[in-house]
């Protein structure tokens, strides 16, 4: 639960508001547009319109807690990343939406890009949310993060084989690798951090020599690369750590069975350390609920909010000293990450894409 304190901030902050407004109008409760400070009346409600890329239900408990919390309504749109950036473009400035949360640091990159986020000052969260997960200006924060890292077959594979990213075009791995098609937003993102670490040539180099390893073409998500190696038809695979987590955390027979066939390893520990992505958001640049986007977004980066990023979805906190109940991931919590800026990551995001695209990665 939010503190005492922060409780009483959004409590006073919303009713110091409404009186103010309710004086200067002679009775009507209103507030200025975000986009225009001198313009409009419009009706000051206890919500908050979030159009959200995160398709997990267990967010559901994020919206609740603030909503009960803070009195403000969570108004919930749900879509693909990239059809919620173009939605909100062409809504234009009467567009609803006053957080947009989406899962990569390529998308967050595209939505800046795409001019839908507005900068914001909050002492909150540039305290709790490290610089390369946050954008510089304000426009985006992460909140949670997953690493991008190599499932083996316990039977065929021995984690002393495996070391870096880089390692895997090594013509052992023949035949033996599988992922997700360079469509994939998370391997764009892999590639893109890889351009930063090793150049644009040498990171091609390593796209083609991984595609001449490939165990089968591309296809699935990430729990079908899981259940392919876990099936022997690869003995290795590329996947978002959460995936993992959340077969091994699970009560279903099937999934266990899965999980009791793989193990997970984090590559690159002895150089710049694993791949890590975000999940992240920022205030819409029109949002009509300016105040209630800011203070949905601090709560996300409360400790509460934080350990059900991880109890709720397998995934990572980006707040230093967050408590992890998930039993699994506290394993893990001392690995080390590749820094990269997430903003980097987003803006080598279309030479990864055109890179793959050469080396045959479909």
């Amino acid at each position: 639960m939010l503190s005492t304190v922060r409780r009483w901030k959004y409590q006073a902050l919303a009713l110091c508001s409404a009186l103010l407004v309710v004086a200067c109008s002679g009775g009507e409760v209103t507030q200025p547009n975000a986009s225009d400070p001198t313009a409009g009346n419009t009706p000051v409600n206890a919500e908050m319109n979030l159009y959200s890329s995160r398709h997990y239900d267990t967010d559901r408990a994020l919206y609740d807690n603030f909503t009960a919390e803070t009195g403000i309504k969570v108004n919930l749109i749900e879509a693909d990343g990239d059809e919620l950036i173009e939605r909100v473009k062409s809504e234009g400035e009467n567009s609803p939406a006053d957080v947009i949360l989406t899962v990569d640091a390529g998308r967050l990159w595209r939505a800046q890009e795409a001019g839908i986020f507005q900068p914001i000052q909050s002492e909150i969260l540039t305290k709790a949310i490290p610089a390369n997960f946050r954008q510089a200006d304000g426009l985006w924060f992460g909140f949670s993060s997953r690493a991008r890292v190599i499932v083996y077959n316990k039977d065929k594979v021995d984690p002393s084989e495996l070391s870096t990213y880089e390692a895997l075009t090594d013509p052992k791995w023949k035949g033996r690798i599988a992922i997700r098609s360079s469509s994939n937003m998370y391997n764009q993102s892999m590639v893109a951090s890889m351009i930063d670490a090793d150049g644009l040539d040498a990171t091609e180099a390593w796209a083609k020599g991984l595609v001449a390893n490939f165990a089968r073409e591309p296809e699935g998500n990430d729990t079908d690369q899981i259940s392919a190696v876990a099936d022997g038809i690869a003995d290795i695979a590329i996947v978002n750590s959460y995936y993992v987590a959340r077969l091994v955390n699970s009560d279903d027979p099937a999934d266990q069975e899965v999980a009791s066939k793989i193990g997970m390893f984090f590559p690159n520990q002895e150089d710049r350390g694993t791949h890590i992505n975000i999940s992240g958001g920022g205030v819409a640049a029109h949002a009509p609920h300016r105040d209630n986007a800011i203070a949905f977004l601090e709560y996300l980066a409360s400790p509460e909010a934080q350990a059900l990023f991880a109890d709720g979805n397998n995934e990572f906190p980006v707040v230093e000293g967050t408590p992890l109940n998930n039993e699994y991931l506290k394993e893990f919590v001392d690995r080390k990450v590749d820094p990269v800026h997430a903003e980097i990551i987003g803006k080598n995001n279309a030479a990864a894409l055109q890179l793959m695209d050469r080396a045959g990665w479909r």
